[in-house]
Protein backbone atom coordinates (compact mmCIF):
# COMPACT_ATOMS: atom_id res chain seq x y z
CA UNK A 1 0.00 0.00 0.00
CA UNK A 2 1.40 3.41 -0.81
CA UNK A 3 1.86 5.48 2.13
CA UNK A 4 0.79 8.87 3.66
CA UNK A 5 3.12 12.14 2.57
CA UNK A 6 0.41 14.46 4.14
CA UNK A 7 -1.96 13.89 6.94
CA UNK A 8 -4.42 16.14 8.08
CA UNK A 9 -5.59 15.19 11.79
CA UNK A 10 -9.29 17.37 12.76
CA UNK A 11 -8.05 20.59 11.77
CA UNK A 12 -9.65 23.35 12.54
CA UNK A 13 -9.08 27.17 11.65
CA UNK A 14 -11.00 29.87 12.92
CA UNK A 15 -10.35 33.63 12.75
CA UNK A 16 -12.10 36.70 14.77
CA UNK A 17 -14.61 38.57 13.09
CA UNK A 18 -17.32 41.43 14.48
CA UNK A 19 -20.84 41.12 13.64
CA UNK A 20 -21.94 44.55 12.21
CA UNK A 21 -19.88 47.75 12.35
CA UNK A 22 -20.56 47.55 16.17
CA UNK A 23 -21.62 44.12 16.64
CA UNK A 24 -20.40 41.70 18.83
CA UNK A 25 -16.61 39.24 18.22
CA UNK A 26 -17.72 36.22 17.22
CA UNK A 27 -15.48 33.61 16.01
CA UNK A 28 -15.36 33.01 11.84
CA UNK A 29 -14.85 29.30 11.89
CA UNK A 30 -13.50 28.80 8.38
CA UNK A 31 -12.29 25.01 8.98
CA UNK A 32 -13.98 22.42 10.98
CA UNK A 33 -12.69 19.46 11.77
CA UNK A 34 -11.02 18.12 8.65
CA UNK A 35 -9.09 15.18 8.55
CA UNK A 36 -8.02 14.08 4.98
CA UNK A 37 -4.57 12.23 3.88
CA UNK A 38 -2.41 12.20 0.47
CA UNK A 39 -1.09 9.08 -0.20
CA UNK A 40 2.67 9.43 -2.42
CA UNK A 41 3.03 10.23 -5.97
CA UNK A 42 -0.76 10.66 -5.72
CA UNK A 43 -3.14 13.76 -6.36
CA UNK A 44 -5.83 14.76 -3.74
CA UNK A 45 -8.20 17.25 -5.02
CA UNK A 46 -10.67 19.57 -3.40
CA UNK A 47 -13.77 20.68 -4.52
CA UNK A 48 -16.29 23.09 -3.48
CA UNK A 49 -18.21 26.45 -3.85
CA UNK A 50 -16.38 29.54 -3.21
CA UNK A 51 -15.87 30.23 0.71
CA UNK A 52 -16.28 26.40 1.66
CA UNK A 53 -12.48 26.06 3.08
CA UNK A 54 -10.71 24.88 0.17
CA UNK A 55 -7.62 27.45 0.14
CA UNK A 56 -7.66 27.68 4.14
CA UNK A 57 -7.16 24.11 4.22
CA UNK A 58 -4.36 24.14 1.54
CA UNK A 59 -2.24 26.79 3.65
CA UNK A 60 -3.13 24.90 7.04
CA UNK A 61 -1.12 21.94 4.96
CA UNK A 62 1.54 24.54 5.25
CA UNK A 63 1.33 25.50 8.80
CA UNK A 64 -0.61 25.47 11.93
CA UNK A 65 -4.22 25.01 12.36
CA UNK A 66 -5.85 26.28 15.44
CA UNK A 67 -7.19 22.80 16.43
CA UNK A 68 -5.72 19.63 15.60
CA UNK A 69 -2.32 19.22 13.44
CA UNK A 70 -0.22 18.02 10.47
CA UNK A 71 2.02 15.29 9.70
CA UNK A 72 4.20 15.51 6.79
CA UNK A 73 6.18 12.57 5.93
CA UNK A 74 5.71 11.03 9.52
CA UNK A 75 6.71 13.99 11.36
CA UNK A 76 4.29 16.41 13.18
CA UNK A 77 5.01 20.16 11.30
CA UNK A 78 6.80 22.09 13.95
CA UNK A 79 5.18 25.78 14.74
CA UNK A 80 5.67 28.03 12.01
CA UNK A 81 8.64 30.55 11.63
CA UNK A 82 10.86 28.40 13.70
CA UNK A 83 13.82 26.85 12.06
CA UNK A 84 12.63 23.20 12.09
CA UNK A 85 9.24 24.54 10.16
CA UNK A 86 11.53 26.36 7.41
CA UNK A 87 13.56 23.29 6.70
CA UNK A 88 10.27 21.28 6.25
CA UNK A 89 8.63 23.00 4.59
CA UNK A 90 11.27 23.63 1.68
CA UNK A 91 9.89 20.13 0.49
CA UNK A 92 6.57 21.56 0.45
CA UNK A 93 5.74 24.58 -1.79
CA UNK A 94 2.42 26.32 -2.74
CA UNK A 95 1.48 27.10 -6.23
CA UNK A 96 -1.14 30.17 -6.39
CA UNK A 97 -3.89 31.17 -8.75
CA UNK A 98 -2.60 34.31 -9.85
CA UNK A 99 1.15 33.84 -11.03
CA UNK A 100 1.14 37.83 -11.77
CA UNK A 101 0.30 38.58 -7.84
CA UNK A 102 3.18 36.33 -7.01
CA UNK A 103 5.91 37.42 -9.26
CA UNK A 104 8.43 40.31 -9.15
CA UNK A 105 7.19 42.80 -11.45
CA UNK A 106 10.90 44.46 -11.57
CA UNK A 107 13.19 40.79 -11.65
CA UNK A 108 13.43 38.55 -14.41
CA UNK A 109 12.14 35.15 -14.34
CA UNK A 110 15.84 34.01 -14.06
CA UNK A 111 16.40 36.06 -11.16
CA UNK A 112 13.21 34.72 -9.39
CA UNK A 113 13.64 31.36 -10.07
CA UNK A 114 17.18 31.51 -8.37
CA UNK A 115 16.05 33.46 -5.80
CA UNK A 116 15.25 30.37 -3.28
CA UNK A 117 18.75 28.95 -3.81
CA UNK A 118 20.16 32.41 -3.06
CA UNK A 119 17.81 32.54 0.07
CA UNK A 120 19.43 29.13 1.55
CA UNK A 121 22.91 29.77 0.07
CA UNK A 122 22.69 26.58 -1.70
CA UNK A 123 25.89 25.97 -4.69
CA UNK A 124 27.78 28.74 -5.76
CA UNK A 125 26.32 31.46 -8.14
CA UNK A 126 27.03 29.65 -11.46
CA UNK A 127 25.89 26.59 -10.38
CA UNK A 128 22.66 28.78 -9.05
CA UNK A 129 22.40 29.86 -12.50
CA UNK A 130 22.65 26.42 -14.34
CA UNK A 131 20.16 25.08 -12.17
CA UNK A 132 17.55 27.45 -12.12
CA UNK A 133 17.73 27.56 -16.42
CA UNK A 134 17.63 23.50 -15.83
CA UNK A 135 14.31 23.97 -13.99
CA UNK A 136 12.93 26.49 -16.66
CA UNK A 137 13.48 23.84 -19.17
CA UNK A 138 11.66 21.26 -17.63
CA UNK A 139 8.78 23.46 -17.28
CA UNK A 140 8.93 24.17 -20.84
CA UNK A 141 10.63 27.74 -20.82
CA UNK A 142 13.99 28.72 -22.68
CA UNK A 143 17.24 31.28 -22.49
CA UNK A 144 14.39 34.00 -24.06
CA UNK A 145 11.83 33.61 -20.92
CA UNK A 146 14.45 33.57 -18.23
CA UNK A 147 15.30 37.59 -19.43
CA UNK A 148 11.85 38.53 -19.26
CA UNK A 149 10.34 40.56 -16.61
CA UNK A 150 6.89 38.76 -15.98
CA UNK A 151 4.58 41.00 -17.82
CA UNK A 152 6.70 40.50 -20.98
CA UNK A 153 5.25 36.45 -20.47
CA UNK A 154 1.70 35.00 -21.56
CA UNK A 155 -0.67 33.86 -18.20
CA UNK A 156 0.45 30.13 -18.99
CA UNK A 157 4.71 31.06 -19.10
CA UNK A 158 4.13 33.24 -15.72
CA UNK A 159 2.53 29.68 -14.46
CA UNK A 160 5.12 27.67 -15.58
CA UNK A 161 7.90 30.41 -13.94
CA UNK A 162 5.82 30.24 -10.94
CA UNK A 163 5.96 26.09 -11.48
CA UNK A 164 9.48 26.20 -11.90
CA UNK A 165 10.45 28.75 -8.69
CA UNK A 166 8.22 26.45 -6.19
CA UNK A 167 10.47 23.17 -8.29
CA UNK A 168 13.73 24.52 -7.75
CA UNK A 169 14.12 23.34 -3.97
CA UNK A 170 13.25 20.18 -5.18
CA UNK A 171 9.72 19.53 -2.78
CA UNK A 172 7.97 15.86 -2.49
CA UNK A 173 4.76 18.24 -2.24
CA UNK A 174 2.74 20.92 -4.25
CA UNK A 175 -0.33 22.62 -3.22
CA UNK A 176 -1.98 23.94 -5.86
CA UNK A 177 -4.77 27.08 -5.14
CA UNK A 178 -6.87 27.09 -8.34
CA UNK A 179 -3.16 26.88 -10.58
CA UNK A 180 -5.21 26.95 -13.95
CA UNK A 181 -8.98 29.16 -13.09
CA UNK A 182 -7.15 31.84 -14.71
CA UNK A 183 -6.09 30.67 -17.80
CA UNK A 184 -7.64 29.97 -21.33
CA UNK A 185 -8.91 26.51 -21.63
CA UNK A 186 -6.02 25.55 -24.01
CA UNK A 187 -3.40 26.93 -21.42
CA UNK A 188 -5.27 24.86 -18.83
CA UNK A 189 -4.99 21.46 -21.11
CA UNK A 190 -1.08 22.47 -20.86
CA UNK A 191 -0.39 23.38 -17.31
CA UNK A 192 -2.14 20.09 -16.45
CA UNK A 193 -0.31 18.15 -18.49
CA UNK A 194 2.36 19.43 -17.27
CA UNK A 195 1.81 18.85 -14.02
CA UNK A 196 0.87 15.60 -14.09
CA UNK A 197 4.12 14.85 -16.64
CA UNK A 198 6.41 15.84 -13.74
CA UNK A 199 4.64 14.01 -10.76
CA UNK A 200 5.02 11.16 -13.35
CA UNK A 201 8.81 11.98 -13.31
CA UNK A 202 9.45 13.31 -10.08
CA UNK A 203 7.11 11.51 -7.60
CA UNK A 204 5.67 15.04 -6.51
CA UNK A 205 2.16 14.84 -4.52
CA UNK A 206 -0.24 17.11 -5.16
CA UNK A 207 -3.01 18.62 -3.16
CA UNK A 208 -5.16 20.75 -5.92
CA UNK A 209 -7.40 22.78 -5.01
CA UNK A 210 -10.41 23.83 -7.49
CA UNK A 211 -13.69 24.11 -8.57
CA UNK A 212 -13.09 22.81 -11.93
CA UNK A 213 -14.88 18.70 -12.16
CA UNK A 214 -13.57 18.84 -15.48
CA UNK A 215 -10.21 19.37 -14.47
CA UNK A 216 -10.27 16.84 -11.33
CA UNK A 217 -11.45 14.53 -13.25
CA UNK A 218 -8.58 14.29 -15.32
CA UNK A 219 -5.79 15.00 -12.49
CA UNK A 220 -7.46 13.54 -9.09
CA UNK A 221 -7.00 10.07 -7.71
CA UNK A 222 -8.93 11.49 -4.72
CA UNK A 223 -11.53 13.60 -4.38
CA UNK A 224 -12.95 15.31 -1.09
CA UNK A 225 -15.76 17.84 -1.22
CA UNK A 226 -16.18 20.47 1.16
CA UNK A 227 -19.25 22.49 2.09
CA UNK A 228 -18.85 25.13 5.02
CA UNK A 229 -15.52 24.12 5.78
CA UNK A 230 -16.56 20.36 6.32
CA UNK A 231 -15.82 17.49 4.46
CA UNK A 232 -19.21 16.00 2.96
CA UNK A 233 -18.01 13.15 0.53
CA UNK A 234 -14.30 11.88 0.13
CA UNK A 235 -13.52 8.60 -2.12
CA UNK A 236 -11.65 7.52 -5.43
CA UNK A 237 -12.39 10.56 -8.31
CA UNK A 238 -13.74 8.75 -10.89
CA UNK A 239 -16.10 6.48 -8.95
CA UNK A 240 -17.41 9.98 -7.11
CA UNK A 241 -18.28 12.20 -9.93
CA UNK A 242 -19.33 9.15 -12.19
CA UNK A 243 -21.60 8.68 -9.05
CA UNK A 244 -21.96 11.10 -6.63
CA UNK A 245 -23.93 9.86 -3.49
CA UNK A 246 -24.04 13.43 -0.99
CA UNK A 247 -26.73 15.85 -2.50
CA UNK A 248 -24.19 18.69 -2.38
CA UNK A 249 -22.13 16.35 -4.60
CA UNK A 250 -25.11 15.62 -6.95
CA UNK A 251 -25.27 19.49 -7.29
CA UNK A 252 -21.69 20.52 -8.01
CA UNK A 253 -21.41 17.57 -10.96
CA UNK A 254 -24.91 18.26 -12.55
CA UNK A 255 -23.60 21.75 -13.10
CA UNK A 256 -20.88 20.17 -15.41
CA UNK A 257 -21.62 20.13 -19.39
CA UNK A 258 -21.59 17.13 -20.93
CA UNK A 259 -21.04 16.60 -24.49
CA UNK A 260 -23.21 15.15 -26.85
CA UNK A 261 -26.02 15.98 -24.30
CA UNK A 262 -28.68 18.37 -25.26
CA UNK A 263 -30.64 18.42 -22.49
CA UNK A 264 -29.24 17.88 -18.56
CA UNK A 265 -31.47 17.50 -15.53
CA UNK A 266 -29.35 20.18 -13.17
CA UNK A 267 -30.10 20.68 -9.75
CA UNK A 268 -30.54 24.10 -8.32
CA UNK A 269 -29.64 24.50 -5.18
CA UNK A 270 -31.34 27.22 -2.88
CA UNK A 271 -29.78 30.50 -1.64
CA UNK A 272 -26.51 30.92 -0.99
CA UNK A 273 -24.13 28.94 1.46
CA UNK A 274 -24.83 30.09 4.98
CA UNK A 275 -22.50 32.38 6.68
CA UNK A 276 -19.97 30.53 8.76
CA UNK A 277 -20.07 33.17 11.79
CA UNK A 278 -24.16 31.67 12.21
CA UNK A 279 -23.74 27.92 10.94
CA UNK A 280 -27.15 26.10 10.92
CA UNK A 281 -27.37 23.62 13.44
CA UNK A 282 -27.13 20.10 12.79
CA UNK A 283 -25.98 19.53 9.01
CA UNK A 284 -24.78 23.05 7.95
CA UNK A 285 -26.25 21.88 4.31
CA UNK A 286 -30.05 21.20 5.63
CA UNK A 287 -31.30 24.98 4.66
CA UNK A 288 -30.21 24.44 0.74
CA UNK A 289 -30.79 20.42 0.59
CA UNK A 290 -33.55 19.12 -1.52
CA UNK A 291 -33.74 15.76 0.37
CA UNK A 292 -33.44 16.96 4.05
CA UNK A 293 -34.98 14.75 6.80
CA UNK A 294 -36.35 16.29 10.35
CA UNK A 295 -32.93 15.05 11.52
CA UNK A 296 -30.75 16.83 9.78
CA UNK A 297 -32.17 19.97 11.16
CA UNK A 298 -30.68 19.11 14.74
CA UNK A 299 -28.19 16.33 14.46
CA UNK A 300 -24.43 16.91 12.42
CA UNK A 301 -24.39 14.35 10.39
CA UNK A 302 -21.24 11.28 11.02
CA UNK A 303 -19.02 9.87 8.02
CA UNK A 304 -20.02 6.36 6.89
CA UNK A 305 -18.53 4.00 4.76
CA UNK A 306 -20.09 2.72 1.55
CA UNK A 307 -19.67 -0.33 0.01
CA UNK A 308 -17.74 1.19 -2.88
CA UNK A 309 -15.15 2.60 -0.30
CA UNK A 310 -16.64 6.41 -0.32
CA UNK A 311 -17.58 8.03 2.83
CA UNK A 312 -20.32 10.29 3.33
CA UNK A 313 -21.48 12.18 5.73
CA UNK A 314 -25.02 12.36 4.92
CA UNK A 315 -28.36 11.50 7.00
CA UNK A 316 -30.31 10.83 3.13
CA UNK A 317 -27.47 8.35 1.97
CA UNK A 318 -26.85 6.43 5.14
CA UNK A 319 -30.78 5.82 5.13
CA UNK A 320 -30.95 4.77 1.91
CA UNK A 321 -31.15 0.82 0.83
CA UNK A 322 -28.84 1.43 -2.64
CA UNK A 323 -25.79 3.20 -0.26
CA UNK A 324 -26.22 0.33 2.59
CA UNK A 325 -27.02 -2.54 0.51
CA UNK A 326 -25.46 -2.40 -2.68
CA UNK A 327 -24.37 -6.36 -3.71
CA UNK A 328 -25.55 -7.78 -0.67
Amino acid sequence: MTENILELHSISRSYPARQGLFGRKVALRVVDDVSLSLRQSETLALVGESGSGKSTTGRIALGRPNSGYVRFRDAELPPTDTPAWRRMRRQMQMIYQDPLAVLDRRLSILDQVREPLDIHDIGSASGRNEKAMAVLDTVGLNASHAQKLPHQLSGGQRQRAVLARALIMQPALLVCDEPVSALDVSIQAQVVNLLMDLQKDLGLSLLFISHDLKVVRQIAHQTAVMYLGRIVEHGETNLLLSSPAHPYTKALVSAVPVAGRRVRERIILKGEPPNPAARPTGCAFHPRCPVALPECRSISPRFSSLRDGRSVACHAVQTEPSSQDAGS
